[in-house]
């Protein structure tokens, strides 16, 4: 018997990642802006305050730049067009599959019903579901940024659950970030299976999740079918 009825899959960095280096989408918010550029990525993730905005994705952008200008001593700077050439720099259809994630999804599909919710709005997240070719693989999905609450508010997940037709208590979901996916998932009453980035690297060791305590951890999700029991 299967464990889980449902099973709910996050997007970014969980199902797949951005092929565009942070140096290219950087670079390229210099030239689409026509400014000389300052500054290192490092600099505007540093900056970069708190998860994105998704109703003000640019003036999140923008207020990032506006420290690192500041950082740089750069004033007068036009932070909008850096913003806006951020965003119109980053290709959404650059996006390749983590390891072992369409082998999780096809697991996932034998054994329960299958959603995803992500917090990016469907404008963007469409087109890496077409470039992946996995528009069609769920049952239900949720594009919590067109929502008025994101994950980690339970709201997304209960949607894609009453999607669904199935119980938070009978229900999985698997993400790559401790507070939107693991603490979302627990907040909604579904058990979490946590599978961060940085452990895909052959011989790594198990992360830690500390205080989150999510049901799962996975260094990959080639590992994602021992949940189900079908691994050795």
């Amino acid at each position: 018997m299967a464990p889980f009825d449902a099973i709910l899959f996050d997007l970014d960095n969980t199902l797949c990642t951005n092929d565009q280096s942070g140096e290219t989408i950087y670079a390229g918010a210099f030239d689409a802006a026509g400014l000389d550029r300052f500054g290192e990525p490092s600099d505007l993730w540093t900056a970069l305050d708190g998860p994105p905005d998704h109703d003000d994705h640019e003036g999140y952008l923008a207020d990032g730049f506006e420290r690192v200008a500041a950082k740089h001593g750069r004033e007068g700077v036009d932070v909008r067009a850096l913003a806006r050439g951020f965003v119109e720099t980053v290709d959404y259809s650059a996006v390749s599959f983590r390891p072992g994630a369409e082998a999780a999804l096809a697991a996932a599909r034998d054994h329960a019903s299958v959603g995803l919710v992500t917090n990016g709005p469907e404008r963007r997240q469409s087109i890496k579901l077409d470039a992946l070719g996995i528009a069609d693989a769920f049952d239900a999905v949720v594009f919590a940024g067109d929502m008025p609450r994101r994950k980690p508010h339970p709201d997304p997940f209960d949607r894609a659950l009453a999607d669904l037709d199935a119980e938070a208590n009978a229900s999985l979901h698997v993400g790559d970030s401790l507070e939107f996916d693991v603490d979302g998932a627990h907040r909604a009453g579904l058990d979490a299976a946590w599978c961060p980035v940085e452990t895909e690297a052959d011989g790594a060791n198990a992360p830690d999740a500390g205080a989150h305590a999510p049901a799962y951890v996975l260094r990959s999700l080639t590992e994602f079918s021992t949940i189900l029991g079908d691994g050795p």
